[in-house]
């Protein structure tokens, strides 16, 4: 369905303010993403307002993020804030209260196994039995670099359930990761299809026919 940008950010700058908030905006990612490596951090929304940031994190422990007394959140918003050329941080928390059927997640936890040396193949089916068993309409993992090692990079991908990418109708949500290994990267996509495709709108009535008495 050709190229498209997916960019988790919702904000309006003019042309000469862009390239600073959007340089912004990977500052902000990168800190939260690596200070949060080990919270099942899926996805992370900014949006911005005249003189405020509203960073919204979608995690699987929201336990880790908070930190005991709230102390986490603090560092992070000052932390932020700093970055933020001293704007008000405001950092919301929404908590994926399934984490088994969110394709960020699941691509990230095969990297991690692959990182820690499991057979790729067992940590992809694993992965795709438990997506379904959880109740997804269809998933499909593909994993691509020196698998196992070997000398020459390959692609290998497993597939079950329906998963549609060529129709807007049906939404899929899509993840990606990176397994740093001895032997070099191995890059990790998760196509994950939640939902059964809508059915198309019906036809509208055909016109009444008058009829004169």
């Amino acid at each position: 369905m050709g190229q498209k940008v997916n960019w988790r950010s919702r904000w309006y700058a003019s042309p000469q303010e862009l390239p600073a908030f959007l340089h912004n905006d990977l500052e902000i990612r990168n800190y939260v993403k690596k200070k949060l490596q080990f919270a099942a951090v899926a996805k992370i929304v900014i949006e911005r307002a005249w003189n405020s940031i509203r960073v919204t994190i979608h995690t699987a422990r929201p336990g880790i993020v908070i930190g005991r007394k709230g102390a986490e959140i603090e560092k992070m918003t000052e932390e932020i804030s700093k970055m933020a050329q001293g704007k008000q941080i405001k950092i919301d928390i929404q908590e994926i209260k399934t984490p088994e059927l969110d394709a960020q997640l699941v691509a990230e936890n095969v990297a991690l196994q692959i990182e820690r040396r499991i057979a790729y193949r067992r940590a992809m089916k694993k992965a795709v039995q438990t997506a379904m068993d959880f109740g997804a309409q269809g998933i499909r993992l593909r994993s691509s670099g020196r698998l196992n090692g070997a000398e020459i990079s390959r692609s290998e991908w497993y597939r079950e359930g329906k998963v549609p990418l060529h129709t807007l109708r049906t939404g899929i949500d899509y993840g990606f990761a990176e397994a740093n290994t001895v032997y070099g990267k191995i890059g990790v996509k998760c196509w994950m299809c939640k939902e059964p495709a809508a059915p198309p709108p019906p036809p509208p009535p055909p016109p009444a026919e008058s009829v004169e008495v």
